[in-house]
């Protein structure tokens, strides 16, 4: 039984194989938008929740002997959470597109 590969398939495979060697930009930075979005508000409902002290431990355990009390505030206005999540998805998503990026770039080059 032999098998006939057209110069089509062979350029798909092609194709398919370059696909695969690259990030696409757009949607790697919307995903690491969306993902400090989520680890953001993940941080407002642990704010909310638990108050100043609990919120002060939590993040002292996070960040490692690193004493949070002087600098957590949990009088934060309605307002200030919208900005707060709107620019964490902006940084997220430029920060995701660089990477991408900077990817793609590399990957081209022979180190």
């Amino acid at each position: 039984m032999a098998v006939t590969i057209t110069s089509n398939k062979i350029q798909k495979l092609l194709n398919q194989k370059k696909n695969m060697d690259t990030i696409n930009v757009k949607r790697f930075g919307l995903a690491t938008g969306l993902t400090a979005t989520l680890l953001y508000v993940g941080c407002i409902l642990v704010m909310a929740t638990v108050g100043h002290s609990g919120t002060v431990s939590f993040f002292n355990g996070i960040l490692h002997g690193i004493d949070t009390t002087s600098i957590i505030r949990t009088d934060v206005s309605f307002w200030e959470v919208c900005m707060g999540i709107v620019e964490i998805f902006i940084i997220g998503w430029l920060v995701g597109s660089c990477i991408a990026a900077i990817y793609n770039i590399s990957s081209k080059t022979k180190l």
